[in-house]
């Protein structure tokens, strides 16, 4: 069974990434922000976090096929 706060985790995650898929990096955050609120421990939502900020400071070009390129190590 499903804990109410990993639903509530999940939920805002699945939003998120909603966003980020279209692009929209900042609104994307603000969900995996809420998701790592909820559950500190929560590792995507703090990797897509970091994705966020790098794509808000360096926007992907308008194909962007979705896929995350690992820059470092």
């Amino acid at each position: 069974m499903i804990s109410d706060q990993k639903k509530e985790v999940l939920a805002l995650f699945a939003e998120g990434l909603k966003h980020y898929k279209l692009m929209e990096f900042r609104e994307a955050k603000n969900y995996f922000i809420k998701a790592a609120e909820v559950d500190p421990n929560d590792g995507p939502s703090k990797k897509y976090i970091e994705r966020c900020n790098n794509y808000i400071e360096n926007p992907p070009p308008p194909d962007w096929d979705g896929v995350y390129t690992m820059t470092k190590k």
